[in-house]
């Protein structure tokens, strides 16, 4: 199949960016998205030009590192994809297509589809930890959970912190990230030693980052390529006030 590329280039977050095209031939339709890229680089290398740097890691759909705004929607146009999951059957023969970074301004530009994601790893390091006893792990049935609680913990805890959420904000908000990281363990015995604590220092560092306020529009949870819920950002608020009352 033939697609036409329009891939963002930008030499760092300070140097004015703009599109160039290429077009590509014979790309198979079984390849990934990703692979088609390295297609692509593996050309412009023989060239003698520049690569087109992003990021990749897994490949698998687990990391979230390959991120990027494919036609205007973060990942793609498929739901519950990573970009590394897409496929180029899912595009028409002869399609344009449209590659840029995740835009916002918490996530500063290294080259043009790579961005400094590591405020969302600040976040973390604000409060995303438990205290434990160190040694052998418990006996199980020793901390008794319910099957819902803890199923619900495991689907808030599913987010990657890949950025989608906030690429694709209008505000740029990185509430369904940060909630996630609340939520899961604001659900189980183990995380409530620092619950007072965690919410209120991930939600001030997560300010702190200049990520945008929630308006709950839920674009993020159809961008999310986990389906994490926003009932997720409501949780968050709860402990949040809680912690504050």
């Amino acid at each position: 199949m033939k697609v036409t590329l329009k891939v963002w280039r930008q030499k760092d977050a300070q140097s004015k960016g703009a599109f160039e095209t290429y077009p590509m031939d014979n790309v198979n339709e079984d390849s990934s998205f990703l692979e088609m890229l390295d297609m692509l680089n593996e050309s412009l290398t023989v060239q003698g030009k520049m690569p087109v740097e992003f990021d990749s890691d897994c490949r698998e759909g687990i990391c979230g590192q390959c991120g990027m705004v494919i036609n205007g929607r973060a990942n793609g146009h498929l739901e519950g994809t990573t970009t590394c999951q897409l496929h180029m059957r899912s595009f028409k023969d002869g399609e344009t297509i449209y590659i840029e970074p995740f835009r916002a301004s918490a996530f500063p530009v290294i080259r043009d589809l790579k961005v400094d994601r590591e405020s969302l790893d600040r976040i973390i390091i604000a409060g995303g930890f438990i205290s434990s006893h160190t040694g052998s792990a418990p006996e199980a049935n020793s901390i008794p959970i319910g099957h819902a609680t803890a199923e619900s913990a495991f689907d808030s805890a599913a987010c990657i912190g890949c950025g989608s959420c906030v690429a694709t904000c209008k505000n740029s908000s990185a509430s369904l990230f940060t909630a996630a990281k609340i939520t899961h363990l604001a659900k189980l015995p183990q995380g409530q030693v620092e619950a007072r604590k965690r919410a209120l220092n991930m939600v001030k560092q997560m300010d702190i980052e200049g990520f945008g306020a929630c308006t709950n529009t839920e674009a993020c949870e159809v961008e999310c390529p986990q389906n994490i819920s926003v009932m997720n950002i409501a949780r968050m608020n709860w402990e949040f006030h809680k912690a504050i009352l």
